[in-house]
Formats: structure tokens, sequence, C-alpha cells
């Protein structure tokens, strides 16, 4: 029997492709969001590639949904 690894199995990463309508005034403020972005960090992103940052860092923020999730695990 071997010994484990100290790094668990990493999870799946595979990229789930989300398609998704917004109003004008979000599309908006997220355009927005990514000047100030780049006039901040001097690097300029697409807001799909900011929008899925931005609900993670949402999520991880929510604790309500946080203890919900590990009550349900």
């Amino acid at each position: 029997m071997s010994m484990p690894l100290r790094l668990p199995r990493l999870p799946d990463r595979t990229p789930v492709k989300l398609v998704l309508h917004v109003a004008p005034a979000l599309h908006e403020a997220l355009v927005a969001y990514a000047a100030l972005y780049e006039a901040q960090y001097g690097r300029a992103e697409a807001v799909t590639d900011l929008v899925p940052a931005m609900l993670d860092t949402f999520l991880a923020g929510d604790r309500s949904f946080q203890n919900a999730r590990r009550r349900e695990s």
C-alpha cells in the first residue's frame, strides 16, 4: 500500500460555458468596472474575463451561502 500524497486529487477544472443575458444598465456598469480595473491595475481585461472572478468573489464573501453549503455537505 502506498502512502497518500499530501496534495489531494485536484477537482474537475473543465470550464463550463454559461450564456446569460444582462440588462443594458448592468452591461454599462460592467464596462465601467472593466475601465476602472484597467486604470487601477494597468491591464485591460474583457468583461467576460472579469465576471467569473467577480462572481467567485461574491460567493466566497457571502457568509450565509457559505454556511448553507457547509451544512449541506
